[in-house]
This record gives C-alpha cells, sequence and structure tokens, in this order.
C-alpha cells in the first residue's frame, strides 16, 4: 500500500541527496521514477533538483496552479515512486494532489523538504505536508557553531543574522545556515 512521506531537516542535511539515491536505487531495479521540485527553486536551473557536493538531475517543476495528480494520472509508464524536492515551497493545492496520487493511484510520494522558515515559522508546503503525510521523518544535521542537532535556518547578510523579510529567498551556503536553537537566538555565542 503506497504512502504519503514527509522527510524534512535544515539546510546541509542531505535531503536531495537522499532523493538522488532514492531515484539510483528504484532505477537500478528497472522501475521508473518522477522526480519533482519546486518551479521557484532555480539555484541551478529551471526544473533541476542539485545537492550541494555537485550532483543534479532534471526534474519535472511545480507551479502553484499544476494540476500534479493529473499529470501523474496521465504519464504513459505509471511510476513507482514519486520523490519531490524543495516540498516546503509547495502549495496547499499541491500536497492534497500528491495525497490524491498515494489514495487513487497506489504510488508512493516521497517528499524532502525544510519544514520552518529563517524566521522558524512553517512554509505552506511543509504545513500541510506535516498534516497530510502517513509518515514523517527527520533527516538531522548538526549545527554550524557546535555540535547540537541543527533544527532552524538562520539568514544571513552579508554574515550578520537576519530575522525578518520576505519568506522566500533561494539562496545556498552563502545566505542560509543550520543552526540549534541557541544559536539561532545567539550565533555569536
Amino acid at each position: 500500500m503506497a504512502q504519503l512521506y514527509y522527510k524534512f531537516g535544515t539546510m546541509n542535511s542531505g535531503k536531495t541527496i537522499e532523493i538522488l539515491k532514492v531515484a539510483h536505487n528504484y532505477e537500478e531495479q528497472g522501475k521508473p521514477v518522477v522526480i519533482m521540485t519546486s518551479a521557484l527553486d532555480t539555484r541551478d536551473g529551471f526544473g533541476v533538483v542539485s545537492s550541494r557536493i555537485g550532483m543534479k538531475r532534471k526534474a519535472v517543476p511545480i507551479s502553484d496552479d499544476m494540476d500534479v495528480f493529473s499529470y501523474i494520472a496521465n504519464l504513459e509508464i505509471k511510476p513507482y515512486c514519486i520523490l519531490i524536492d524543495e516540498a516546503q515551497f509547495l502549495t496547499k493545492r499541491n500536497v492534497y494532489d500528491l495525497a490524491k496520487v498515494v489514495d487513487e493511484l497506489d504510488v508512493p510520494v516521497m517528499a524532502f523538504g525544510l519544514k520552518n522558515d529563517f524566521r522558524n515559522e512553517l512554509f505552506e508546503g511543509s504545513k500541510y505536508l506535516l498534516l497530510m503525510a502517513d509518515k514523517i521523518e527527520e533527516i538531522k544535521t548538526i549545527c554550524q557553531y557546535c555540535s547540537k542537532k541543527a533544527t532552524m535556518v538562520l539568514r544571513t547578510v552579508q554574515g550578520k543574522p537576519v530575522y525578518q523579510g520576505e519568506q522566500i529567498q533561494i539562496g545556498g551556503n552563502e545566505t542560509y545556515i543550520p543552526v540549534c536553537r541557541k544559536h539561532y537566538f545567539n550565533p555569536e555565542l
């Protein structure tokens, strides 16, 4: 029986590497997968899933108004699994479509993303995945300043922490760092 999985972690926790690994494992067995990502993430191009260690693959971009269920339902070959990167940027409708893929097409969906933003608030996609997922798993990494588990993302501008601004600002290591709660509030300690 297919399930909807939500695997969340901070920046640099290996979410994209996990997607690429899972895709490779299925495909090694001759089982096709569909890799998708938010259309908002254009760091390495439109419709590209890329890890910080340099691995990348083409992906189907998910826009806010995309009918994800119809897209999957109309594929010529039924996939064995749907893998979603940057799931925090999905809309409520996108997440409900993914649940419908699991429930009506019996295709497992593994969504990967951040749980909270730099203001320590849930993203829309994360909120609905936390509500709808059959299984939720945290992918862990450590704080950049200490060896505690990183649970938050700190946005920086010219090396200084920022706690206000637009929720979505696409960036990588130059902008965001994984931190524990203590260092989120006091990065200088």
